[in-house]
């Protein structure tokens, strides 16, 4: 019998290992902190054996293959263990991808605009009626959506740690967002081998794909040419002249006209909830994505008007044009940001401090920086 072997215990890991134990595979889950009570009482009742606390090595060595949590890096002495052993070493997303069946699946990556650009496309296909899922960096365990549902598509936010352990997983629509520099403590401070992970996202996509990225960012463009890129391509711009057989999208004095193979939808950005040209951008690649999804014009444009601004992502706060911009970076890294109306109009009384996390902008009039819509921290998924 096939032994897998799950480290992490978060939502990534119990998912991942409730989802080998109904494929009749042996299972055990491993994680060297401690397992939420509510991730036990699944392992529990589904009755898959684990430990917390701590990695007890000749059990976890005696894997035919490892199933790694995203937010357990390379370098740890237990994954570093398991790799000179010989045992394969693949991530929740290769795992699942597996047992889809006809399914199909949207995965969204970048550094920035992710959440908001899943939340968008899956909004969108469950207002349409479609059979859809929502998973990976935000929503439930797409390996639990796998082992428990029957959709037809799954909608997936990836971040570049997630992408770092797939090799035959297939997107069949891929959308890349942009990339900047981000994570590179976990990529040797190499940028280069940051953007190699991104670029991830179009592994083995074929002809009958479609590959949706930004074309105002100077790093994607600079990328492509070193890929033997099949798919169908639709790039989205505001600043660069974009042009593709396929389809594509250009902002225009406000508009945009998405086109994906024959069908096409206009969007008037005015008539959006969320604002800005980083909505625009997240706004053009979701109905891109949708439309290849097959996703009819008429209900894109009626679900991009009605989608309100992620908790967190750009909501206002007060009556003076101002609104507080709250980004996750990959999931775990929050950046709150003010963008301010009117040349006059600066908000005061704001203190910069440093925190945990980082810099962060903190508010200390009028504006309030949240916590993120989803429990996105690497190490707990």
């Amino acid at each position: 019998m096939k032994q897998i072997v799950v480290l992490g215990g978060g939502i990534s890991g119990y998912g991942s290992a409730i989802l080998a134990k109904k494929k009749g595979f042996g299972v055990f889950l491993s994680d060297a902190g401690r397992i939420a009570d509510r991730y036990k009482a699944k392992l529990d009742e589904w009755e898959v054996p684990y430990e917390e606390g701590g990695h007890t090595e000749e059990r976890i060595l005696a894997a035919t293959e490892v199933v790694k949590s995203p937010g357990i890096p390379d370098t740890a002495p237990m994954v570093r263990k398991i790799r000179e052993a010989g045992i394969p070493v693949i991530s929740e997303m290769e795992f699942a991808g597996r047992y889809m069946g006809k399914a199909k699946c949207i995965c969204i990556t970048g550094s920035n605009g992710k959440t908001t650009t899943t939340s968008l496309i899956y909004k969108i296909m469950r207002d349409a009626g479609m059979n859809v899922a929502l998973g990976g960096n935000i929503g439930e365990s797409f390996a639990w959506s796998v082992a428990t549902g029957d959709y037809d598509w799954y909608v997936l936010e990836l971040s570049s740690f997630q992408l770092d352990g797939m090799y035959r997983f297939r997107a069949h629509v891929g959308v890349l967002m942009n990339i900047t520099p981000d994570h590179l403590d976990r990529y040797d401070h190499c940028f280069q081998n940051y953007a190699d992970s991104k670029m991830r996202i179009v592994q083995n996509m074929t002809s009958r794909d479609w590959f949706v990225y930004s074309g105002d960012d100077e790093v994607i463009w600079n990328e492509i040419p070193k890929y033997d890129l099949r798919m169908r391509q639709l790039p989205f711009a505001a600043k660069n002249a974009v042009a593709s057989g396929a389809g594509d999208a250009f902002l225009c004095d406000g508009k945009f006209t998405a086109t994906a193979g024959k069908a096409s939808v206009e969007i008037d950005t005015a008539k959006l909830q969320i604002k800005g040209l980083h909505n625009a951008y997240n706004a053009m690649a979701a109905a891109l994505a949708t439309l290849a999804a097959g996703v009819a014009p008429a209900k894109i444009r009626k679900s991009l008007y009605a989608f309100a601004p992620v908790e967190h992502r750009l909501e206002p706060v007060d009556g003076k044009g101002r609104r507080a911009v709250d980004q996750r970076l990959e999931g775990h890294q929050r950046r709150f940001g003010l963008l301010c109306a009117g040349e006059h109009d600066a908000p005061r009384g704001v203190d910069r401090r440093r925190d945990r996390q980082g810099q962060r902008l903190r508010a200390a009039e009028g504006l309030r920086p949240g916590e993120g819509a989803h429990a996105g921290v690497h190490g707990s998924r």
